[in-house]
């Protein structure tokens, strides 16, 4: 499946006195990343959540810290979808530093479908599925 690439900047509050970024960030960039990916395939997901009573949830989660972000660094954060199932996701993830290319942190992420109003496992509408492969 192809790739999609978001970028964004480490800022002052995202890292320590070290001007180092805080663990926590790379899953809040990674987060973003998966939510522009949908975007750009026209699901909104509180309009998914609204009008289709489907949430996505993270499931299980894997990250591998490989080097540190720093203050002010452009960051490359990729997703790509590896498999959907009936009701969930498998997508890995990374991310880069713009300048230079080199490989920061890496994540395996399952994301469940659920509906939104009882939190129990729904299958993906045959729209959905459309829209998540375009």
């Amino acid at each position: 499946m192809s790739e999609f690439s978001w970028k964004i900047r480490v800022y002052y509050e995202d890292t320590d006195a070290g001007g180092v970024m805080y663990h926590s960030q790379y899953l809040n960039f990674f987060e973003r990343a998966r939510t522009e990916w949908l975007r750009v395939r026209n699901i909104n997901q509180s309009r998914l959540a609204d009008e289709e009573g489907l949430i996505f949830v993270v499931r299980n989660m894997e990250v591998e810290f490989i080097k540190p972000a720093r203050l002010d660094d452009e960051l490359i954060v990729s997703v790509t979808l590896d498999h959907m199932g009936a009701a969930s996701l498998l997508l890995s993830q990374t991310m880069n530093r713009a300048s230079d290319q080199l490989l920061l942190a890496s994540a395996n992420v399952r994301a469940a479908c659920l509906s939104a109003g009882e939190f129990k496992p729904a299958r993906i509408s045959k729209n959905l599925r459309k829209e998540i492969l375009q």
